[in-house]
C-alpha cells in the first residue's frame, strides 16, 4: 500500500499534520503507538493562549500568530475552546511593576488586532475582595484579561477526527519499527494487531514529540538533528479550592505559574525542569510539587492544604539546547528535513498547542516538492471541530 504522507504520532502536532495533508488532498496514514494525545498533548496547561509571557523574551511573531489562532479556534471549536478571565495580581515585591504589566497587556491587545477577546482592565480596589482568598497585604494592582481554556486531549481527538473525515486513516495502537528512504519513496515497517506490516510513502512525517530522536534513529539513511533538550513541565491537580483564574509570579524565581479551575478540580502549573532519560519516565517530581504548592500558599495563605489530595502529571517540551534558562529559549517549532531540495523525511519537534494549525501547514509546505499534485478537499481555517 502506498500513501502520499505517513505521520508518526497522534499528538496535537501529528493530528494537525494529518488534517492539513488530508485537507490538501493527500492520502494519509497515521501510526500511533499508544493512544491519541497519550504524551504531552494531554499534559499541558489546558490553555489556548497567546503567550503573554513570551513578550518578555521578544517573541512577538509567536505571540501574534498564537493570538490569531486563539481567535480562530474560538470560532471553529466553540464547544472545546472557551474564553476565561485571568487575574494578574501585582504586589510591592513583584518583579514586574503595574506599569510593566499594563504595557505588556496593551501590546498583547494590539497584537490581537484590538479584538474584543483582547480587552483588559485594572480592577478597582473595591473589587479585590471578590477574588476569594487572594492575599491583600502589599497588593498594588490587579489586572483582568482573557485567555481560552480547552481539554487538550479532546481537542487533539477532534482534529484527528477532522482528518479522518477528509479521508485520512489511523492505526492505533501501531508501533513504528523502521523506515528507509529508497529513491522517491520511503519504505515503512510497523507492528499492528500482532503482525508486522509494510507500506510506502512519498513523505514520512515524524511527529512523535519527545520520542522524535528515538524514531529518527530508526530511519535510514541516518542524519543528525540540531541539539535539543527535553524540558519537563509539571502540573498539580487539587480539589476545587478556588473558583477564579490566576496568572501568578512564583515567589521563588519570578516565573509564571497558572492557577486555573479545570473539570471540577484546581490545576496549578507549570515548571521547567531538564528531563534526563526516556520520555516515558517523565513524572512530577517532589521538588516541583513543593514549588507549585508553595506558590499557591504564598498567594492564598488562608488555604488549608493539610490532608488535601494532590496528584501530578508531567509533559515534555522539546526545546533547542542552550545555556539559557528554559524560560528564555524560543518556542518556535523545530523542523528538520533529510534533504532541503526534495525532503522525504521531516521531523517536527516542539511547537505549541495553540499554534498546531499553522505549524502543520508550515511542515506540509516544507515537503511539498516531494508530493504529487492533488485536488484540495478543504481549508483547515474553515473546518469546524466538534467534541466526540
Amino acid at each position: 500500500m502506498h500513501y502520499d504522507v505517513v505521520v508518526i504520532g497522534a499528538g496535537i502536532q501529528g493530528a494537525g499534520v494529518a488534517q492539513a495533508a488530508a485537507a490538501a488532498g493527500y492520502s494519509v496514514l497515521v501510526l500511533e503507538q499508544q493512544a491519541i494525545a497519550a504524551g504531552t498533548s494531554s499534559k499541558s496547561s489546558k490553555l489556548i493562549h497567546g503567550g503573554l509571557r513570551y513578550l518578555e523574551s521578544a517573541q512577538f511573531g509567536l505571540v501574534r500568530e498564537s493570538l490569531r489562532e486563539r481567535a480562530l479556534l474560538l470560532k471553529l471549536a466553540p464547544d472545546l475552546v472557551k474564553l476565561q478571565p485571568l487575574h494578574i495580581p501585582i504586589y510591592q515585591d513583584s518583579k514586574r511593576s503595574p506599569l510593566t504589566i499594563r504595557a505588556g497587556l496593551s501590546m498583547y491587545s494590539v497584537l490581537a488586532g484590538l479584538s474584543n477577546t483582547a480587552h483588559f482592565r485594572s480592577l478597582p480596589q473595591s473589587e479585590w475582595d471578590t477574588l476569594t482568598g487572594l492575599k491583600q497585604d502589599g497588593l498594588r494592582e490587579v489586572f483582568r484579561y482573557y485567555e481560552a481554556q480547552t481539554d487538550d486531549a479532546a481537542l487533539t481527538a477532534a482534529v484527528l477526527r477532522s482528518a479522518l473525515s477528509l479521508g485520512a486513516e489511523a492505526l492505533i495502537p501501531a508501533r513504528f519499527i523502521a523506515a528507509e528512504v529508497q529513491g522517491t519513496q520511503v519504505h515503512i515497517d510497523y507492528h499492528y494487531q500482532g503482525q508486522e506490516h509494510a507500506v510506502t510513502a512519498s513523505v514520512l512525517m515524524n511527529c512523535s514529540g519527545p520520542w522524535a530522536l528515538d524514531v529518527l534513529a530508526r530511519i535510514f539513511p541516518a542524519h543528525t538533528l540540531p541539539a535539543v533538550e527535553l524540558v519537563q513541565g509539571s502540573h498539580l491537580l487539587l480539589p476545587p479550592l478556588l473558583q477564579q483564574y490566576f496568572y501568578l509570579e512564583a515567589p521563588q524565581d519570578k516565573r509564571a505559574v497558572f492557577v486555573l479551575p479545570w473539570k471540577q478540580q484546581l490545576l496549578i502549573g507549570t515548571t521547567e525542569t531538564i528531563h534526563h532519560g526516556p520520555p516515558e519516565g517523565a513524572r512530577c517530581l517532589d521538588s516541583e510539587k513543593a514549588y507549585l504548592l508553595a506558590t499557591l500558599k504564598h498567594y492564598f495563605p488562608a488555604l488549608d492544604l493539610s490532608g488535601v489530595p494532590v496528584s501530578g502529571f508531567a509533559g515534555l517540551r522539546v526545546l533547542p539546547r542552550s545555556e539559557k534558562s528554559a524560560f528564555f529559549r524560543p518556542r518556535e517549532v523545530l523542523l528538520d528535513v533529510d534533504n532541503a531540495e526534495c525532503p522525504r523525511v521531516l521531523s517536527l519537534m516542539g511547537g505549541k498547542l495553540t499554534t498546531y494549525r499553522p505549524t502543520a501547514q508550515m511542515a506540509l509546505d516544507r515537503v511539498r516538492a516531494a508530493l504529487p499534485e492533488r485536488q484540495a478537499r478543504g481549508d483547515t481555517a474553515q473546518l469546524p471541530l466538534y467534541p466526540e
